[in-house]
């Protein structure tokens, strides 16, 4: 009996550490320290400028794109000076910005999870699940969804006259964005015609067609 307990406590043991294991490797690396010091930066010269980002600010949105407005603050914001004080904390934001009728398209983020906050205005959203359900609401102002790391998700403004715009929360300094329609069908994806004629069930034309969209 005293063997049985000792296996199962072992085993509890065991698994307890394999989830711990895993739940550090899929997030950002842990600090050891209060925060990461960039490359070539000395300590002593940092003040509180670092921690700040002016990345979010005066930003207006491309109201002749289809797409949502999306600016980031992370660790490699690529139209913004990298926000070099999340590097290792496991944070950043993203400003969404949805002039009438625009859409963000199906996308993951394969590094994060995100809670996007609704500033103002009313979006739909959406996400699918590992067994293809799908998940909607109509957010409000004050609104908060959640969409889990990874999982395939959208949102889109169908008001004709307002604006809508939110913030979005992510758990990693760099959760990092794969746009499916454009993963997919960008002509600089490697991704043959053949397979994508053979996956989606449509004819060379369609495929053509659309890379062209996203050339």
């Amino acid at each position: 009996m005293g063997r049985l307990l000792h296996s199962s406590f072992a085993l509890l043991v065991f698994i307890a550490v394999a989830l711990t294991l895993q739940s550090v490797q899929a997030s950002d690396p842990e600090l050891t320290k209060d925060f990461q010091v960039p490359a070539g930066i000395n300590a002593a010269d940092i003040d509180g400028t670092f921690f700040t980002s002016e990345a979010l600010r005066n930003v207006t949105p491309n109201v002749a794109s289809p797409f949502a407005t999306v600016t980031t603050a992370n660790l490699v914001a690529p139209a913004k000076t990298p926000f070099l004080a999340v590097d290792g904390l496991g944070v950043s934001m993203a400003l969404l910005q949805f002039p009438p009728g625009t859409v963000n398209p199906p996308h993951t983020h394969p590094r994060g999870t995100e809670l996007l906050f609704i500033i103002e205005g009313t979006l739909d959203v959406g996400l699918v699940d590992t067994t293809n359900k799908l998940f909607t609401n109509t957010l409000y102002k004050g609104d908060i969804f959640a969409f889990p790391k990874g999982l395939v998700h959208f949102q889109i403004n169908n008001d004709k006259y307002k604006t809508v715009t939110a913030l979005g929360g992510f758990s990693s300094s760099n959760a990092g964005l794969v746009r499916l329609p454009n993963t997919l069908f960008n002509t600089s994806t490697p991704i043959s015609d053949k397979v994508l004629q053979i996956s989606f069930g449509i004819s060379g034309d369609v495929v053509k067609a659309l890379r062209a969209q996203f050339a």
